[in-house]
């Protein structure tokens, strides 16, 4: 987790606005899955609601900062990686509550890929409206509007200097494309029998994953730079790995698992074998360390505060607390 404010403009300035980015094939292909049935996101996202209340006290002192800078009487917040369910409203609610009081109107953008149910998110809103009111009741809640944006966050989303703070939760660790070589289109299978990096996988597999994570951060960082106002907030959450070798992280277990689920379905003659080895999977879990280094060379954002967490894999087992902490302030 992570929480960065904009650094003052230099007078050159550029127009990454006019910069094309090739169009990605899992933009409209890609998303969690929609509704409230059994296998929804909605219902198995329990994992993703610890890390939103991990969280909320770096968010709240986040917002609560931006009441101290010199912004319009109307704050804009965008919440990348939306997804839908009643974790879209931890964040939104969190905003709602720390800016109680204050002069303020907020309108908060619900970004996701174009395939997300943002239907769902709509239906839940009204119930949300009373449901904050009730609980709120008797106390001055600010005027807050909610709008759905669809598009990948490796794009613009926003005019330039629009934004006020950027939320993103469980997503960044997503990249914007498989690294190149490793598609299913490669005619050689570089990380055979893999998903992601295991031991097996070769070190130049695992440069290919390192560099995608660099340019796509380093892109991500670009954007929203373009499109927050100066001095504005972002409060980043997504997985890591709380140690510097790369074969050893919770992202490397977990996709070692499905791998071997799907092995076993190879050894069934259920999955042809080049289908497992031409399949890769477009995410990173990058260091503590990693994440620093692209901060501090895209020379755009001040890291407030940087944290490692933990929390158990298992959903409803709420035990385990942090087993690591850093918090740094950039000059």
């Amino acid at each position: 987790m992570a929480t960065m404010h904009n650094r003052r403009r230099p007078q050159r300035k550029k127009n990454y606005a006019q910069q094309a980015r090739p169009a990605l094939s899992m933009d409209n292909e890609f998303h969690m899955a929609g509704g409230e049935t059994e296998n929804s996101y909605s219902n198995n996202s329990r994992l993703q609601r610890k890390a939103l209340l991990n969280t909320k006290p770096v968010l709240r002192k986040a917002v609560s900062d931006l009441c101290t800078g010199a912004f319009n009487k109307t704050l804009v917040i965008g919440d990348l990686g939306c997804s839908s369910g009643p974790n879209t409203f931890i964040f939104v609610s969190e905003v709602i509550d720390t800016m109680r009081g204050r002069p303020l109107e907020l309108q908060f953008f619900l970004n996701d890929l174009p395939g997300n149910d943002f239907n769902h998110i709509f239906r839940s809103f009204v119930q949300f409206k009373e449901s904050i009111t009730e609980e709120h009741k008797g106390e001055t809640l600010p005027p807050f509007y909610i709008a759905g944006l669809p598009g990948s966050y490796y794009t613009r989303l926003f005019p330039c200097q629009s934004v006020h703070l950027f939320h993103s939760s469980y997503c960044l660790h997503w990249r914007s494309a498989v690294p190149d070589g490793l598609d299913v289109t490669a005619t050689v299978y570089l990380n055979k029998g893999n998903i992601y990096i295991e031991k097996s996988t070769p070190l130049s597999v695992v440069k290919l994953y390192q560099e995608q994570f660099q340019n796509d951060f380093s892109h991500f960082l670009k954007l929203r730079h373009e499109e927050l106002v100066c001095g504005g907030q972002m409060v980043l959450t997504f997985l890591g790995r709380k140690k510097e070798d790369v074969y050893k992280g919770d992202l490397n277990h977990l996709c070692g698992l499905l791998a071997r689920s799907i092995r076993s379905l190879v050894d069934k003659a259920l999955v042809e074998e080049k289908k497992l080895d031409a399949f890769n999977l477009p995410v990173y879990g990058p260091s503590l360390d990693e994440v620093k280094t692209v901060v501090k060379q895209s020379e755009l954002f001040d890291i407030n505060h940087i944290k490692l967490f933990e929390s158990n894999w298992d959903p409803y087992d709420d035990t385990g607390g942090d087993v690591a902490e850093h918090s740094i302030k950039v000059a």
